[in-house]
């Protein structure tokens, strides 16, 4: 009886399972070759530093605004510092304007008084004020990880 099964399949369960377990062995062994490759390439993310230079604070007297679109930040030097508040609108993320009484987000109407408060609009809060740091060279530096509260300013030494 068991010669007639045999034929019939053509193959027996021991060799059946000797292959099963022979390419098990062989995909358990590329896997760990794999891995092994894997280790020597690092798993880093290549962003953007969140701190950046943005010039000697002679560049800054009193009364001075500057927008640095490609950062999203606006850079306000006063009698009493220098400050920097960001630009990206806490709506929806578009880039603010400058106004007379403030900021003005041109995309869904968010209006901001001149420290970043929400006056009107759908924005949910304020614009982030953040942390401008003078560096050892003596330039000034803006870390946009960075928030302080409102009012925060670096006091310059003339």
């Amino acid at each position: 009886m068991s010669n007639e099964t045999h034929e019939k399949t053509g193959m027996s369960r021991r060799d059946f399972l000797g292959l099963a377990s022979l390419g098990a062995a062989v995909i358990s062994s590329l896997t760990v070759l794999a891995g092994t490759f894997r280790m020597f390439k690092a798993n880093v993310r290549y962003e953007e530093s969140t701190k950046f230079k943005i010039g000697k604070a002679e560049e800054f007297p009193a009364g001075t605004v500057k927008k640095l679109d490609d950062k999203g930040v606006f850079i306000l030097s006063k009698d009493d510092g220098i400050y920097a508040i960001s630009a990206i609108c806490t709506h929806l993320g578009c880039i603010v304007n400058q106004v007379d009484w403030g900021f003005q987000c041109p995309c869904h109407g968010s209006r901001y008084n001149e420290h970043g408060k929400v006056i009107g609009g759908p924005a949910p809060r304020s614009l982030e004020w953040l942390e401008i740091s003078e560096a050892v060279d003596g330039s000034l530096e803006v870390d946009t990880a960075k928030s302080v509260p409102v009012g925060t300013k670096l006091k310059l030494y003339a």
